[in-house]
């Protein structure tokens, strides 16, 4: 079952997230190493990217989703058709 950004965005208003919005990325687009100041909570929903957190990759296709600490380095890729994500930002935890 396809979730709606409606659905996505009241599921994660009820969690906390002060901030729910979409995401687009061009293809081939790298963002190097960086860190926000919001807790993340996202959900690929078209294209693919990598997601680099420490010495680790992960490979995320629409239906993947991820989650980012406050001020957690990370760095970012995406595919050659970009992608599209959904995104909840929450200041505290």
């Amino acid at each position: 079952m396809e979730q709606s950004f409606q659905a996505f965005e009241a599921d994660l208003r009820a969690q906390g997230y002060d901030e729910v919005l979409q995401r687009e990325w061009a293809p081939l687009t790298v963002v190097a190493t960086h860190q926000h100041p919001f807790v993340a909570k996202a959900l690929v929903v078209q294209g693919e990217m990598w997601l680099t957190v420490g010495n680790t990759t992960q490979h995320l296709q629409a239906g993947d989703g991820f989650e980012l600490e406050r001020d957690q380095p990370h760095s970012e890729r995406y595919g050659q058709h970009g992608a599209t994500y959904w995104v909840g930002r929450r200041a505290h935890r």
